[in-house]
């Protein structure tokens, strides 16, 4: 249920909507483009560091491991941190408050399909209540 939310977001999200038409100051537009360029990063770091542990679903792959260095360091879930950065900075950048309505949108969901799947991995994991006490759930 959560990835066809997901995946959902992510389509009405690209949709060349136009609320409200909105103006933002210059140095805000291109913090946007900031928080882009970092989402990019964290995301394509915590994806290496995945590799084969990677799946759309919140469970835990039966023979993952559990990782918690590089972008896991600094947040449980770099991806969903990443991907709401991403949408952040690009509705900032692009002036789109449709955007940013989305961008929040999804970072409701990812706390919710974040919870789902921390009950999973703590199951899978026992060291992970350790790391959850450790490390933010997002950046």
């Amino acid at each position: 249920m959560y990835v066809a939310i997901q995946l959902s977001l992510f389509v009405i999200y690209l949709l060349p909507v136009k609320i409200v038409s909105t103006h933002l100051p210059e140095w805000l537009r291109y913090s946007g483009l900031v928080l882009l360029c970092l989402g990019v990063i964290l995301g394509a770091v915590a994806l290496l560091q995945l590799n084969t542990n990677l799946s759309p679903f919140p469970t835990p792959t039966s023979n993952g491991t559990l990782i918690t260095t590089g972008a896991y360091r600094i947040a449980r879930h770099p991806i969903y941190t990443a991907l709401i950065f991403c949408g952040l900075g690009y509705a900032f950048y692009n002036q789109s408050s449709y955007k940013a309505l989305i961008s929040i949108t999804l970072l409701i969901l990812f706390y919710f399909k974040s919870k789902y799947e921390e009950k999973l991995l703590l199951k899978h994991f026992p060291e992970y209540r350790q790391y959850q006490q450790k490390t933010r759930r997002f950046l």
